[in-house]
């Protein structure tokens, strides 16, 4: 788990609090965690463009070698 230290507005350091008292959490990380995984359903991945999925399809399709040690097969 990664560590971050923030630093808030008054604001932001009220409405993490409002969110901690909501979903009775408990610590501001907890806020902190709740209110990204909220935006991450609203905002979801972003769309690729079709120029590269159809790049990635296309390279799927290639020729591929099969390698089982890559230092000696690349001389590393």
């Amino acid at each position: 788990m990664t560590q971050a230290l923030i630093s808030l507005s008054d604001d932001s350091n009220r409405v993490l609090n409002m969110v901690k008292a909501k979903f009775n959490l408990k610590d501001k990380s907890q806020a902190v965690e709740a209110v990204i995984e909220h935006y991450l359903e609203c905002e979801g991945e972003p769309n690729l463009r079709e120029e590269f999925i159809e790049r990635i399809k296309k390279a799927e399709k290639g020729k591929f070698v099969r390698v089982d040690n890559f230092a000696k097969h690349y001389g590393v």
